[in-house]
């Protein structure tokens, strides 16, 4: 089975089945597939997002307060 690492996409439009993130300090956007909000793994960093950010997210889209080499880290691991 591959693994599926996020990927960043120049094109504003997401394909189906992913949805865009921004990570780090220089809001690097990643395309990411939904199937990874079932991971307990990404809920965590999900739940960085909330106590940082609440609900309200500064550029509009779901930012996810960590560095850019712990997010692939992390998402790496996700199938």
């Amino acid at each position: 089975m591959a693994i599926r690492l996020p990927h960043t996409v120049s094109s504003k439009k997401v394909p189906k089945g992913y949805f865009a993130v921004y990570v780090g300090e220089s809001q690097k956007r990643f395309v990411i597939p939904v199937s990874f909000l079932n991971q307990p793994l990404f809920q965590d960093l999900l739940g960085m997002s909330e106590e940082e950010f609440g609900y309200t997210h500064p550029i509009g889209g779901l930012t996810i307060p960590c560095n850019e080499d712990l997010f692939v880290d992390v998402t790496s691991r996700l199938n």
